[in-house]
């Protein structure tokens, strides 16, 4: 087999890339060792810059996220017993994010890909990037018994934190960088109404709690919970129960429960690999850097990875520049790290550290008392909240 892009990972990375070069007829192939269906069973996070929402409709794949996505133009942080408000909308000079599952989205990219014939191999085995430093890579995998070779110009590594892309840098060249949080987040997926129409971030003494939605009909919870804990030591009753803890007395009251239909534990960590270029493979996403979710950076560091390779890649087959190609892996990172430098920042000032000091408290609680006593400090939140410029 021969293409212009072979793209590692079938995620929302890798499904986007691949959508947004077919409309500018750039062949690609994208290779994705699970199902679709386990693709599309893991629960993520699902709030949107504005710029990765109008990157879905480039891709023509926003008609459903317009329809069913929430616009929220703002969020709550809650502490000491009360509730203040972040206003966004004010803040950003306009802007907003959009509330849209990563599911939904993965689904949607999916059935572009099918509308257009793309080519989506899954349960690629084994698969393995060649001769990254020449102007030949290619890419096996194993298909049942059969070994099959993918000649192409540019590899794209957009196979997750585990994934082979990042492993096929030699490690005199990969610099790595991370942070391990001593905490968990527990989530809970529930068919109840949501206790508020926009996040509610809860810093409390007995730990940090979200209150997020995916519909108007379906609600996402999380506490932070120790390392040590397993899904199997809570049961609906006792994380409903914690979780009310956690909220201010007007929340909790109004709080409707319900039966879990999705229970899963997350560690936190923070995490940069540099370069993310070698030769002809171009890292994206989670294969080159993890954010806690604190702060929804996540999946929207990802798009802006997606934005700069597809516009490097248009211009080197539309007018021979490689600048862009040249310069992804420094324009990437800058704007990862400031991502990073938000995520860290939130989730310092809202967590509850097991081994921190008198000294460490007085400076969060301090913390928060700045940012909500300062227009300038709402301006710099609400900025990188609802995303930086690519």
């Amino acid at each position: 087999m021969k293409t212009q892009v072979c793209i590692i990972g079938g995620g929302p990375s890798g499904l986007l890339l691949s959508q947004l070069l077919h409309l500018q007829g750039i062949d690609n192939v994208v290779l994705e060792r699970h199902s679709r269906e386990y693709v599309l069973s893991r629960i993520r996070a699902g709030v949107l810059e504005h710029g990765f929402a109008e990157l879905m409709r480039e891709a023509r794949c926003g008609d459903r996220m317009d329809r069913e996505g929430e616009i929220h133009e703002g969020f709550f942080i809650a502490h000491d017993s009360r509730l203040d408000r972040v206003d966004l909308h004010r803040y950003s000079g306009g802007s907003s994010v959009v509330v849209y599952g990563q599911t939904e989205l993965t689904r949607d990219l999916y059935d572009a890909r099918d509308r257009m014939q793309g080519k989506v191999v899954h349960h690629a085995e084994d698969v393995k990037p060649h001769d990254l430093t020449s102007a030949t890579p290619h890419v096996t995998y194993r298909d049942g018994d059969e070994v099959v070779r993918i000649d192409c110009d540019f590899v794209i590594g957009a196979d997750g934190f585990h994934g082979v892309s990042r492993k096929s840098i030699p490690k005199g060249v990969l610099r790595e960088y991370e942070k391990v949080y001593p905490f968990g987040w527990l989530g809970v997926l529930s068919r109840t109404r949501p206790v508020s129409p926009e996040l509610i971030y809860a810093k409390h003494e007995r730990g940090f709690a979200l209150c997020s939605l995916r519909s108007q009909v379906l609600s996402r919870y999380y506490i932070q919970v120790p390392l040590s804990d397993k899904v199997e030591d809570w049961s609906d009753d006792a994380f409903w129960a914690e979780l009310q803890r956690r909220l201010p007395g007007e929340v909790a009251q109004r709080m409707i429960t319900g039966p879990s239909i999705e229970k899963s534990i997350a560690p936190l960590r923070s995490y940069v690999a540099e370069p993310m270029r070698y030769g002809n493979l171009f890292l994206a996403g989670d294969a080159a850097h993890i954010v806690p979710p604190t702060g929804a950076r996540g999946l929207n560091s990802a798009a802006s990875d997606i934005y700069y390779l597809y516009h490097a890649m248009l211009a080197h087959y539309r007018d021979g520049d490689d600048s862009g190609l040249d310069g992804y892996s420094a324009k990437a990172l800058a704007r990862v790290w400031k991502a990073q430098r938000f995520s860290w920042w939130m989730t310092m000032m809202l967590h509850t550290f097991p081994d921190s000091i008198d000294y460490d408290k007085r400076l969060q609680d301090t913390d928060l008392a700045y940012l909500f006593s300062s227009e300038a400090a709402l301006r710099s939140l609400a900025e990188n909240y609802v995303g930086l410029p690519f």
